[in-house]
């Protein structure tokens, strides 16, 4: 694969591998660098490189709900502000390019060429995503069940955080005063800008050894090659329509099931996702921007491409999306939007694949897990300091043709690992209780999907607890005659009794009070003899 630059042909795959270890090594400085356990531990963030067309170039293997999104951030950077030399901008809202408001962004311009007069046109940006364990809002953690975007924390427009090299600290003392964890935040937006501008150096250096000219045919390469790609994986699916429906539990606030539907249309080359007769955006926090919608889409069809095909945006190309305004999937200001980017993308997903099962059998696994179960808590400790804990919780994938799923992973739209023990109760006042497999939650079949896990949790101090999750009233279905995999268990043990409890819910525990979460297993795949 060549494509000709101002200093002769490029081999694209080099340098797919270089621009691909750009971003990888800002997420390494920024997983370092930062401060909370949700970042450093769990590895909660993305890095991207975009090149000056707004395209995004190359993607590091991080959490597929961030990547598939940050596009849209960078043009809500760029059509809101003029990026000059030692700029860097940053923005969380949903509603101007970003996913939930804890996803902070920040992106930076690169110039190359030495030439930086006002308006000149950047040659690549850097763009960072990482999820904050706490914004403000209601409740620790900023992923409590909300009826409106207000109750879910500071929402930051794109606004300049650096300008020209200088800290903008009256801006980061506004967005500081409002989260509960200030000295946390404070680090955790310093590694971002640290990863940033470590991407632009490692992009000066390329530039010196190739030439800017030579960078740049190879990232224009790189997108028209992603498409080539692309339009060949959607033509060796058969013409025809493809239509799949499943469901949101609720919305936390006595709305549900929310059905979610899909048709998918495939022509030749091109493809159609067509969300019409979704349901409408809802009170409670389960509503998806755009933003979230295209990445569940980008995620499932890379998934069916090969894989030395390139991870950019060029892949969305031969790619039409159809998502109603006002819908579950497309929702408007001023909708709450924290389980949208957690929790309804992984049902996109789910419906989806659900739809590609019916053209593609043999290819397409079950249901998995189908919830990031987003637990968050917060309070202070008998020290007296704020803290704020945000995780989510592994579960079982769905099985395939050929194949068992796996058991207590991270599946689809996340990416994360776990919180150890050793990072979590130092930080937290949290006894980590136990930590296993939660045997035969997995649904069964010739294949049978992986298990979730149990994981129980002791409050060592008083602390307002929010879990987001769903999966709780209809387990991940099965393909093939497979069956469904278990649904969410929770409980609660406080004052010495025991609650069951829902997906969604906000509740002040006292010290001592036990939570006690069994995630959903995949679904099973084929009839078993």
């Amino acid at each position: 694969m060549k494509a000709r630059g101002a200093g002769g042909h490029l081999d694209l795959m080099v340098f797919d591998s270089l621009f691909s270890s750009v971003a990888e090594e800002m997420g390494v400085a920024l997983m370092r660098s930062s401060f909370s356990p949700n970042i450093k531990e769990r590895r909660d963030f993305s890095c991207a490189l975009f090149d000056r067309s707004r395209s995004m170039v190359a993607l590091a293997a991080h959490i597929p709900v961030h990547l598939g999104s940050t596009p849209l951030s960078v043009n809500a950077v760029l059509e809101n502000l003029d990026l000059e030399p030692g700029d860097v901008a940053i923005l969380n809202d949903p509603f101007a390019g970003g996913t939930h408001l804890p996803d902070v962004t920040m992106v930076a311009p690169v110039f190359l060429d030495g030439t930086t007069g006002r308006g000149r046109t950047p040659d690549f940006f850097t763009a960072s995503r990482a999820h904050h364990a706490d914004v403000g809002g209601s409740a620790p953690g900023s992923m409590a069940p909300a009826s409106d975007i207000f109750q879910e924390g500071v929402r930051i427009p794109p606004l300049k955080i650096v300008k020209r090299g200088v800290l903008q600290e009256d801006l980061l003392r506004l967005i500081l005063n409002q989260v509960r964890t200030p000295k946390e935040r404070r680090g955790d937006f310093k590694a971002q800008l640290a990863a940033g501008a470590l991407g632009g150096r490692r992009l000066e250096a390329l530039a010196e050894r190739y030439g800017v000219g030579q960078l740049q045919a190879a990232a224009s390469g790189l997108r028209r090659h992603a498409a080539a790609v692309m339009r060949e994986t959607i033509r060796a699916i058969p013409d025809g329509a493809y239509s799949f429906e499943d469901q949101i539990d609720d919305d936390g606030f006595g709305s549900g099931p929310l059905p979610i539907r899909v048709r998918i249309v495939v022509r030749r080359s091109r493809l159609t996702v067509d969300f019409s007769g979704t349901v409408s955006q809802t009170r409670g926090p389960l509503n998806a921007n755009l933003a979230v919608t295209l990445s569940a889409v980008f995620y499932v069809l890379r998934t069916l491409a090969p894989g030395e095909s390139p991870a950019n945006w060029g892949a969305m190309d031969p790619v039409t999306v159809i998502a109603p305004e006002g819908s579950l999937v497309n929702a408007l200001f001023p909708a709450a939007v924290a389980g949208g980017n957690v929790e309804t993308s992984q049902r996109i997903v789910d419906v989806l694949l659900g739809a590609l099962a019916k053209a593609l059998p043999d290819r397409i696994p079950a249901a998995s897990a189908g919830t990031m179960c987003n637990l968050s808590l917060g309070g202070r400790s008998g020290r007296g300091e704020s803290f704020a804990y945000y995780e989510t919780l592994a579960g079982g994938a769905g099985a395939a043709s050929g194949t068992r799923g796996a058991s207590g992973v991270q599946c689809h739209m996340t990416n994360t690992m776990n919180t150890p023990v050793e990072a979590l109760e130092p930080n937290c006042p949290i006894r980590v209780e136990s930590l296993a497999l939660r045997r035969g939650s997995g649904g069964r079949g010739a294949w049978p999907g992986g298990d979730g896990i149990v994981r129980t949790l002791k409050l060592l101090a008083e602390a307002e607890v929010s879990l987001l999750a769903d999966r709780t009233r209809t387990g991940p279905y099965g393909l093939a005659g497979g069956r469904r995999g278990r649904c969410l268990s929770v409980r609660v043990k406080t004052k010495g009794r025991f609650k069951t409890m829902g997906g969604k819910f906000t509740a002040l525990l006292d010290e001592g009070s036990v939570i006690s979460i069994g995630t959903p297993g995949g679904g099973g795949f084929g009839i078993k003899d």
